[in-house]
């Protein structure tokens, strides 16, 4: 490991923001907010989508577990590939092959060719969360990297919440195919923001140049161990948020009868929350601590889900979404200053995108098995049953991740 002098030389000085630390997390956060456009879209028009096409309401759902499917074959290739070539140069992929794949599925004729350019855009949506945080994390100081990567959260915020309040605007009048072609727009913008960024002082430094990133995530049993850890976090926060945000328009819709409108009002508000729990659980993990931050916001998701499932007033929904939010997805803005301590420089991003997106893998199939148990037990159950889940999440961050709150990268 390189000594803490040598860290200094690569590394944001002291508590100082530099203006390629500025232009890192904004092109970042700006590519991750495309990514939650597209997918909260979906969302949105599965049930048009499905009556147009036919599908069944499995087909339906298995486009939003294709497209997660397809995030975790791209997000260990281009991990890989950024260790090895670049952070900048690589997402500069992902997001023209994000945006092709979007686009056809503005021309799909059927089930078939849907699923196939669903998949292939999930390739490229995979590679943007980890290589953006590991870019955040390394143009960042120690002191403030939890909020850097809490910056880059709220891109995909952002993008969630212009898909709630622009598809209810514009897919009356443009269809489900114009709604994918208004995916395009935001990937154009991202690509030419990347032109200007600029590898980070640390990658430059110490990029592996041979040898397989990979296998480093499993390099002795601590780190496995670790990755472990990452794992069962990760494939707990995506298959609550996948869970809810994916059937909360339905569950509205269906038995509170809101129309698209109404539910897209009351998911935005859900969104907003998320979008404060997820810049103040960045504050919280520069202050007292990545374990402590995490322990509390999954505590806090544990309780709200299940208070969550049991109001029926609607005004108790629009603040009992907002809250349920800060917790669920609040965890989100952590992610990546926890895993950039705990991994090299030389395996960063691929352990980003590989953990992340297993976990995104197993949360694709969060919406067939809230479907499933809604089908069988209610909405009500399907949901509460996800606070087991963060039990699991608490107990994982207890007995498998260390602290290293703001340690010199490595």
């Amino acid at each position: 490991m390189a000594s803490f002098s040598a860290q200094a030389a690569t590394s944001p000085a002291g508590g100082t923001i530099t203006a390629d630390g500025y232009k890192a997390v904004f092109g970042s956060a700006v590519g991750y907010a495309m990514d939650g456009f597209d997918l909260l879209i979906l969302g949105f028009m599965l049930r048009v989508i499905s009556a147009d096409l036919g599908l069944t309401a499995t087909q339906g759902a298995s486009l939003v577990t294709a497209t997660l499917i397809g995030a975790v074959l791209g997000g260990i290739g281009f991990g890989m590939l950024s260790d090895r070539l670049g952070r900048v140069r690589v997402l500069t992929w992902t997001i023209l092959l994000f945006a092709v794949f979007t686009g056809l599925c503005a021309l799909a004729q059927g089930y078939w060719d849907l699923l196939a350019y669903r998949t292939i855009a999930g390739i490229g949506l995979g590679g943007e969360f980890g290589i953006g945080m590991a870019l955040a994390a390394e143009a960042w100081p120690a002191a403030k990297r939890a909020r850097a990567s809490s910056y880059v959260g709220l891109g995909w915020q952002a993008g969630v919440l212009a898909a709630a309040l622009l598809t209810p605007l514009l897919l009356p009048t443009i269809g489900w195919r114009g709604m994918f072609a208004v995916g395009l727009f935001p990937a154009v913008v991202a690509y030419f923001i990347r032109k200007d960024l600029q590898e980070p002082d640390i990658f430059v430094a110490r990029h592996a140049r041979a040898g397989s990133s990979l296998r480093l995530l499993v390099a002795d049993a601590a780190t496995a161990r670790i990755s472990l850890g990452m794992v069962i976090l990760c494939g707990v926060q995506n298959f609550g948020y996948y869970g809810v945000m994916i059937w909360l328009p339905n569950y509205l819709g269906t038995r509170f009868h809101f129309g698209l409108t109404q539910s897209a009002t009351w998911t935005a508000v859900t969104i907003i929350g998320m979008a404060i729990g997820i810049y103040g659980f960045g504050q919280a993990a520069d202050r007292i601590g990545r374990r402590p931050a995490f322990i509390s916001w999954m505590l806090g998701a544990a309780v709200m889900v299940v208070v969550y499932s049991r109001l029926t007033d609607p005004t108790a929904l629009l603040i009992g979404g907002a809250v349920m939010g800060f917790f669920v997805n609040g965890m989100l803005g952590g992610y990546g200053a926890l895993m950039s301590e705990l991994y090299p420089t030389a395996a960063r991003a691929t352990a980003q995108n590989v953990l992340f997106n297993i976990g995104r893998a197993i949360g694709g199939f969060g919406p067939i098995a809230i479907g499933v148990i809604a089908v069988s037990h209610g909405f009500e159950t399907a949901i509460a049953l996800l606070a087991a889940l963060y039990v699991l999440d608490i107990a994982a961050m207890w007995l498998l991740i260390p602290e290293r709150k703001g340690v010199p990268l490595t």
